[in-house]
């Protein structure tokens, strides 16, 4: 007989989650450390960080908070090692959340702009992956989760670099994937639709017919939560998804049909 239980417990697990002080990210580590993970958020602001530890669980014992910026090494390699050092053990989920956006036409998009954008989803996200790789190949175990989008399937106009880079996400899932299952480290992507988060919520209550316009082209007529992303994540690094890599599932409420 199953437990389902059992296939859906991260317990004994280390997870690092960037961006995670808000948002996706914040609800991501949240649904871990319910499963029974230890969690490292990260992201640019500590009183954020802070904010979210205090919500998410007993600073020490199964979160804590490393305030940086992906995008340095010298930083990145911090954020690993603080994980491993906090938890006595080494890192067993990567959930590369962490990322921004330039709305901007494409023939105004500077190329320090657009560099800042790829460095962010892209260049950080990889190298991260590298960083905890080691001991994933190491220890035949290992799950590696990227944020993804519908703009990795579709153009979207005025934001070509964040379309550019989260095509490239989608690169990097089946890449790394192809390259490392075999030796144990599931690696996936998500792609999240539109979800109720504090920037959305704040574009759409100033542009009520743009939302009306993204309900209409979405074929459950609603917005996602954070949570629904956070669900897809937990189970992806769960012993239940053991046979699930370099797939991006859509979470989206059907906006990708493409009805």
């Amino acid at each position: 007989m199953i437990n389902i239980s059992d296939k859906h417990s991260l317990t004994g697990e280390v997870a690092l989650v960037t961006g995670g002080g808000s948002g996706i990210g914040f609800a991501i580590a949240k649904a871990l450390i319910e499963a029974g993970c230890k969690v490292c958020i990260t992201g640019r602001r500590a009183n954020m960080l802070e904010s979210a530890i205090s919500e998410l669980g007993k600073t020490g014992e199964n979160v804590t908070f490393y305030a940086g910026d992906v995008t340095r090494a010298e930083h990145r390699t911090a954020m690993v090692t603080h994980t491993t050092e906090q938890f006595g053990q080494s890192i067993s989920i990567l959930v590369n959340n962490a990322g921004q956006n330039i709305k901007q036409p494409a023939l105004d998009v500077s190329a320090e702009d657009f560099d800042a954008v790829l460095d962010t989803h892209v260049k950080a996200a990889f190298a991260l992956s590298q960083l905890v790789a080691p001991n994933m190949l190491e220890n035949q175990k290992g799950s590696i989760i990227f944020l993804a989008s519908m703009a990795s399937y579709m153009g979207v106009p005025n934001v070509i670099a964040y379309t550019t880079a989260k095509s490239a996400v989608l690169g990097l899932t089946r890449g790394l994937a192809a390259e490392w299952s075999s030796q144990g480290i599931r690696v996936n992507a998500i792609a999240p639709g539109w979800i109720h988060t504090p920037m959305t919520d704040k574009a759409f209550s100033n542009d009520p017919a743009r939302k009306e316009k993204v309900l209409t082209r979405t074929p459950m007529q609603k917005m996602g939560d954070p949570e629904d992303i956070a669900q897809m994540a937990a189970y992806l690094c769960s012993p239940a998804a053991k046979f699930i890599t370099g797939q991006c599932i859509p979470v989206d409420g059907g906006a990708a049909i493409g009805f």
